[in-house]
């Protein structure tokens, strides 16, 4: 058989699978069914491959191409057979609305009535009546989309309806992926829900899928859903839609919302009957990786075009690798809602990240609390120990838990890494259990009666079971002091022991490993206690999430009689889960040390420095949370505007992306362009804008007063030390960062000399002879992603970053941002080829202009058209280290008139020759 003729059989099937009867087009019937398919039916271009019938009305093409064909420019031909039918055939419209392409293994759909119609992949051809119920529309879902009404600011915090404005404008340019970034406690789930509504009401959306990773998660959507107000007439959610939350294998046809996890919609992808529930409460990130991909085929229950609308919360590497099939499967809008995107996440939804809302911001907002970082070291946990030969030691049997004594023939020595998986120093658990009660609670909560509500992150279920033994023996409580929410739990139901953790006095401590450290809101918590180390800096963020979320005074007293009001959360670590460079969600406070007062009359003086300005911030942001209406009102009254905006101000004031925001207003007003000049007074006029109030000694000596009255000071610095026989001093943060600088670079160069001969952006770089240094984009690229498989943290921001903590003078360009072209800058540094570190960017620049002056030098001119096709190569070099004919097709060289343009500016073997001669004078 022919390719194409084994495409069709293939095509055949996935069509009769979709519900269509096939025909020969001098056999048809088309009452047959109401989805008829004629093929080779005669047109004013010919025989098409198939034309699509519903109820006796052609309303689609499909046309069929060899197996391997890319699609992606066959739409062309498929337009053609979409008018001239016979005239005894009736016809739905002129153009017929619905164009396909296939391959057998390909499908790529188009809708012609669509505004800006383009195609898009679709898994599988659509059903029947699919068709049928969008050919009876006045106007398309996509249309629909560009007009929804203006979004009302009721019920929303500002980045709420920032998020959703925001997602709504990339919905109605037709972007398949979305992506919105809000840190934990901000109401990622309630942005979600109120852009549900919307979708719902307005765009006359079908279905709308909610999935999470945890089955815990499903049911705390649910309760967003049945608590969410409309904002029109107040009816709840759940009044005017169905929701389903999926409990089996069953969607509901009415339901028009679901709510399910990935793994139980993948099981029904499957064409499993039923799910077994205890599949859905382990996430993505506790299940550790991402596994093997799971691959799904069409099933026919369940269509392709099922939902409209897919909301993926919590988005993380898992969803675009061991998942990315199901989420791939239905023809649907995707949203991804995280809190800790990195880049692969960023770069599966198209990098189209339509909101951006870090910690800070939250801060500053009074959406999180800020937090401190109480480290304790103890000599086991920190060296390991030696047990001497002699002596006696319990030996528990992992499976049944039995113990056994033995004596030791040998001594027995252990390191820190092995503790509590393959070696329990019960003494390093109790010793940490007694500084966290004799020192750290009288320290940082001294006017407290009860332990605040802590979560106790451990190793392993064995782990736990020791941890909330021993908290149990040192606090001298019971039972329901301390307990254990694990997934080892067993006579009672997970969900109670977090209800009761949420609302109820006792448990005061709760010692976890994987079950409540992502998504689950416990507003209360006011510690967090680690005493296990965690690699992956998402994971990580989102733990210490668990403390993040705001609570009323009233709702903390509920469960906390003893407590005024949350202000911040501790975060107590126990094995140095905060010394490295993990974490991207950083304390505002940089100056700890210093006190209020001289840090406002510092800033009033004129310290803008971005230390000076972040600590305020932080400090205002946690005083705000303890005014009385009386406080703030004073405070605001002398400021001359809201605390709300004191904060915002100081912090706005920091960022450099806000400084080139305001450059860019001022050189567009001037119709400009944007000079490093108008940035740099856009960054001085920020800072003096929000320092402004703070000149004012009346206001720095009310704000002094009102936090003296209202706030417990927290000495950070003077910390002592458990480590016994010896004093360690508080590391000096300018140290640490010389010393984490140290080891990743350290960590850098010796993955370039490991790995100098088997990856080939390394052995260009470091051994070939220089003519011959020119590496390509996508060698960089793998280069890239090897560097971040072997260590998250050796990216080219943060190297960068540490060879200027480190070389200081030798590095330039540090403002710059960071592209992956800076990969061969970085190699070139650190192995000694060249002294300067500079951006590859700003080298390719400087490479150029001498190009130019040496061209001029010979005689040679350019003229205006040259000198702008000349100026994008050159960017095209810096970001893609070459610039190929290929390229001169793509954005933005197609403006200019794309290759054809290029030929004709330069001459067809002269712009060969130029693009040869500037790779090599460029990127060389």
């Amino acid at each position: 058989m022919k390719p194409e003729e084994q495409a069709r059989l293939l095509i055949d099937e996935q069509l009769r699978a979709a519900g269509w009867v096939i025909q020969d087009y001098r056999a048809a019937n088309l009452t047959a069914a109401d989805g008829v398919v004629l093929r080779e039916v005669p047109t004013a271009e010919g025989p098409c491959d198939y034309m699509l019938f519903w109820k006796r009305r052609a309303v689609g093409i499909v046309e069929a191409k060899p197996e391997g064909t890319p699609l992606l420019g066959v739409s062309e031909q498929t337009d053609k057979y979409a008018t001239g039918l016979p005239p005894q055939l009736r016809k739905l419209a002129d153009p017929l609305p619905f164009g396909y392409e296939a391959n057998g293994h390909e499908v790529q759909f188009r809708d012609r009535r669509d505004p800006d119609s383009r195609s898009r992949r679709v898994f599988h051809f659509h059903r029947p009546g699919t068709l049928g119920a969008w050919a009876a529309e006045a106007e398309t879902l996509r249309a629909r989309l560009r007009r929804l009404p203006p979004l009302a600011r009721t019920g929303l915090r500002d980045a709420q309806f920032e998020a959703i404005t925001h997602l709504e404008h990339s919905l109605a340019q037709g972007r398949p992926r979305a992506l919105i970034q809000m840190t934990m406690g901000s109401g990622k789930s309630y942005t979600a829900v109120a852009s549900t509504y919307r979708l719902l009401k307005h765009a006359r959306a079908r279905r709308v899928l909610f999935l999470v990773d945890r089955g815990n998660l499903g049911r705390q959507a649910l309760g967003e859903f049945r608590n969410f107000a409309a904002p029109d007439d107040g009816r709840r959610f759940t009044e005017l839609y169905n929701v389903q939350h999926l409990q089996s294998n069953r969607i509901d046809p009415d339901a028009q919302v679901v709510i399910t996890t990935i793994q139980r919609l993948y099981s029904i992808l499957r064409g499993e009957a039923a799910f077994d529930e205890g599949n859905e409460e382990r996430s993505g990130f506790e299940l550790g990786g991402e596994g093997a991909e799971r691959l799904v085929s069409y099933q026919p229950r369940v269509p392709v075009e099922t939902f409209d609308f897919m909301v993926a919360d919590e988005c993380h590497r898992s969803i675009y690798g061991t998942w990315r099939q199901v989420l791939d499967y239905f023809d649907a809008f995707l949203t991804g809602l995280t809190a800790t995107p990195d880049a692969r996440t960023i770069g599966f939804f198209g990098k189209n990240l339509v909101m951006e809302y870090g910690h800070e911001r939250a801060v500053a907002d009074g959406v999180n609390v800020d937090f401190d970082v109480y480290r304790i070291r103890t000599r086991i946990g920190q060296e390991g120990a030696r047990v001497a030969a002699g002596e006696f030691l319990d030996y528990r049997d992992k499976r049944t838990g039995r113990l056994e004594l033995r004596q030791l023939g040998d001594d027995f020595d252990y390191a820190a890494s092995q503790l509590d998986r393959s070696v329990v120093a019960v003494d390093q658990i109790r010793t940490v259990v007694r500084e966290y009660r004799d020192r750290v609670l009288p320290l940082v909560f001294p006017d407290r009666t009860h332990t605040p509500k802590t979560l106790i992150f451990a190793k392993n279920d064995a782990h736990a079971d020791d941890i909330v033994r021993i908290v149990r023996e040192e606090f001298g409580k019971g039972n329901d002091f301390c307990k254990k929410i694990t997934y080892g739990v067993t006579g009672v139901s997970t969900d109670t022991l977090i209800s009761q953790f949420r609302n109820d006095f006792n448990p005061r401590v709760v010692v976890t490993v994987d079950m409540i450290a992502t998504g689950t809101d416990i507003r209360a918590l006011e510690v967090l206690l680690f005493l296990r180390d965690v690699k992956s800096r998402s994971y990580f963020d989102q733990m210490k999430g668990r403390g993040t979320r705001v609570v009323s005074a009233d709702e903390l007293q509920k469960v906390s009689s003893d407590a005024r009001h949350k202000s911040f959360f501790l975060l107590v670590d126990a094995v140095g889960v905060t010394e490295g460079d993990r974490s991207e969600a950083r304390p505002l406070e940089r100056q700890r040390s210093v006190a209020l007062e001289k840090l406002l009359h510092g800033v009033g003086l004129g310290d803008t420095s971005e230390g000076a300005l972040s600590s305020l911030a932080g400090r205002l942001a946690r005083l705000d949370r303890t005014l009385s209406p009386a406080q703030r009102g004073d405070i605001e009254t002398r400021a001359g505007r809201p605390m709300r905006e004191l904060i915002a101000g100081l912090l706005t004031a920091t960022q450099p992306e806000a400084a080139q925001r305001r450059a860019g207003e001022v050189a567009r007003a001037a119709h400009r362009p944007v000079t490093p000049q108008d940035v740099q007074r856009a960054g001085e006029d920020l800072r003096d804008e929000a320092t402004a109030p703070f000149a004012d000694p009346d206001l720095r000596d009310l704000i002094t007063r009102t936090a003296g009255r209202n706030e417990v000071v927290i000495d950070a610095v003077s910390l002592d030390e458990v480590l016994p026989g010896e004093h360690v001093e508080r590391r000096d943060p300018a140290d640490l960062a010389r010393q984490v600088a140290e080891g990743r670079v350290r960590t850098f160069r010796a993955f370039i000399e490991a790995h100098k001969d088997d990856i080939d952006a390394l052995s260009i770089l470091y051994a070939q002879p220089h003519a011959r240094r020119r590496v390509t984009y996508r060698q960089v690229k793998e280069l890239g992603r090897a560097l971040e498989g072997h260590d998250q943290n050796l990216q080219p921001g943060r190297l960068y970053q540490d060879f200027a903590t480190l070389d200081g003078e030798r590095v330039r360009g540090q403002a710059a941002r960071r592209q992956l072209a800076d990969l061969v800058a970085l190699v070139r540094y650190a192995t000694g080829q060249a002294e300067i570190l500079e951006p590859f960017g700003q080298t390719v620049q400087a490479r150029f202009d001498a190009w130019l002056t040496a061209q001029e030098a010979a005689g040679r001119t350019f003229t205006p058209e040259q000198r702008r096709w000349l100026d994008l190569i050159c960017e095209r070099v810096a970001t893609d280290l070459t610039a190929q004919e290929g390229t001169l097709n793509e954005t933005p060289f197609g403006e200019l008139g794309g290759l054809t343009r290029a030929r004709a500016v330069f001459g067809e073997s002269g712009l060969r020759e130029l693009l040869e001669e500037l790779n090599e004078a460029l990127a060389a």
